[in-house]
């Protein structure tokens, strides 16, 4: 059986370029297809993802960083990749990668990380991130990602069978495109991060993310910061660095790390008391490894994390979910966590995160796979 991967693009090193990579040992050979590759060569090596065949957007000057706001563009570049004589194309998804054209007789699979976000549930947010929030030009833009929308739709029927990332994302599947999917959790790499180590006992709180509008990592800091009292350690960068940064103030009790490789996060993440996270996620890697350190997590209780997390009130528990994405809500959680003591173990952190072990990823994706095409 020959298998072809299409991956909406590759820019960043990110979740899930991670589910590729993880994919590709299942499937070695297999061959990469994307809008656009224009992922460091150091992030290729490290995951072992083979340089992708593209479309014609490759080559528009700047594309890298404008991508997204090149969106209008990807559904015809999408009709010009030819992914050859492969029996199964997988369409890694999140947006365009599951319109690739197929052949009669190719069955096309998608392993879906969200339905469209830009034109489902995050259209506000993109547009305020490319400058097309207001105006003139903001009333054309919506009207673009209605269209959009529309062809995401159309587009969602031409394939065989879905694979969802998680429980939520599946209901979003069903609600969205009216399909029945199979739910294949995304694989973390909970060996590196349990690896033993040298632990020493916890005095911070630490939380690791992407600066982007959703993470809500502005709203973790302001509440440490109006607390005053709790360490927390901020490890990340990205678009919305300044905003985060402003909400620390001058508390002296954040300090910021910037972007950090594995081995830097990992030995924050031991030697934590908890790691935080505010974000409604689709699944959330990070809260996973976190808890493969045998850390505790505090997370916003929508999306993946009520499925990656044991809550305070189950059997062997593995952190604690908070309501509302709200300072008092956050702040109200972390003084929960405090006060169950000892209730939350590290042993129930690590054997909780094993359930997302990268080999389960790849037995139960190769398993999909056979059923889909036998």
């Amino acid at each position: 059986m020959k298998v072809a991967f299409v991956h909406d693009w590759l820019v960043t090193g990110g979740g899930g370029e991670q589910v590729l990579a993880e994919a590709l040992k299942e499937f070695p050979g297999a061959q990469v297809h994307s809008v656009i590759d224009h992922m460091a060569a150091a992030d290729h090596e490290r995951l072992g993802i083979p340089w992708a065949h593209t479309t014609w957007m490759q080559h528009i000057p700047g594309v890298a960083k404008r991508y997204r706001s090149l969106l209008p563009l990807m559904p015809t570049a999408m009709r010009s990749l030819d992914v050859g004589d492969a029996d199964v194309v997988v369409a890694i998804s999140h947006a365009v990668a599951k319109a690739v054209p197929v052949r009669e007789g190719q069955k096309l699979l998608c392993l879906c990380l969200s339905p469209m976000r830009y034109a489902w549930d995050l259209r506000d947010q993109y547009l305020s991130e490319v400058g097309l929030d207001r105006g003139v030009k903001g009333v054309a833009a919506r009207w673009m990602l209605e269209r959009m929308r529309r062809w995401d739709l159309e587009t969602s029927a031409r394939v065989d069978s879905y694979a969802a990332i998680s429980e939520y994302i599946g209901d979003r599947i069903a609600r969205a495109y009216g399909r029945e999917s199979t739910v294949l959790y995304p694989p973390v790499d909970t060996e590196y991060f349990g690896a033993p180590g040298s632990p020493t006992e916890g005095r911070y709180y630490v939380t690791a993310s992407r600066f982007v509008p959703y993470k809500r990592v502005d709203l973790i800091v302001r509440a440490f910061a109006e607390d005053g009292a709790r360490q927390l350690v901020v490890i990340g960068d990205g678009p919305d660095d300044a905003k985060v940064r402003a909400a620390a103030g001058a508390a002296t009790t954040i300090r910021f790390i910037g972007r950090a490789d594995r081995d830097t996060l990992r030995s924050w993440l031991r030697n934590a008391q908890a790691f935080v996270f505010a974000a409604e996620e689709d699944f959330g890697i990070a809260p996973v490894e976190a808890q493969a350190c045998g850390v505790p997590v505090i997370a916003y209780g929508r999306g993946g994390a009520r499925e990656s997390i044991v809550a305070l009130d189950r059997q062997g528990p593995t952190g604690v979910l908070f309501d509302q994405q709200t300072i008092d809500s956050l702040r109200g959680a972390i003084g929960r966590f405090e006060a169950a003591g000892s209730a939350i173990t590290a042993a129930a952190c690590r054997a909780n995160a094993a359930r997302f072990r990268v080999e389960r990823f790849r037995r139960e994706l190769r398993a999909w796979v056979d059923s889909c095409t036998a």
